[in-house]
């Protein structure tokens, strides 16, 4: 039987063996077959799906993100209309984050410049007021 165990899954992948299984557990890769002597054998691509996946995470996307890309990446009947209004949805969620993320580091810059520094209890902080909402 042809195929690469685990730790060379592993290596070529640049992961653990731990994030192999994990991705397994997750069912993001499949549970490769096994010789007469109950080794796994993966095959080839599995490295490159690793790395895909390793890659999307870096990206920020979820794991069951990251299941659906792979499984439409993988899909002998792939539709590229499906990828886009994935891609476009992805946008929009992103822009809502860049503008909440915004709106959060104007607050805090606000807060800052009103904190007097050293010297002042918590309750008189500004900040701390303002996260319990007190004025």
């Amino acid at each position: 039987m042809e195929g690469l165990t685990i730790s060379q899954v592993a290596k070529g992948a640049n992961v653990n063996i731990e994030t192999i299984r994990y991705y397994e557990r997750r069912e993001l890769i499949s549970d490769p077959p096994r010789t007469e002597s109950g080794y796994r054998k993966f095959p080839q691509e599995v490295v490159e799906d690793i790395k895909f996946i390793k890659r999307t995470q870096e990206l920020g996307f979820t794991l069951e993100e990251i299941k659906n890309l792979l499984a439409a990446s993988n899909h002998k009947n792939f539709r590229s209309v499906e990828m886009h209004d994935f891609v476009t949805s992805k946008i929009k969620e992103i822009e809502t984050k860049i503008h909440d993320l915004h709106q959060m580091k104007t607050l805090l810059e606000d807060l800052a410049e009103k904190c007097p520094g050293s010297g002042v209890s918590k309750e008189e902080c500004p900040i701390i007021k303002n996260f319990k909402g007190v004025n």
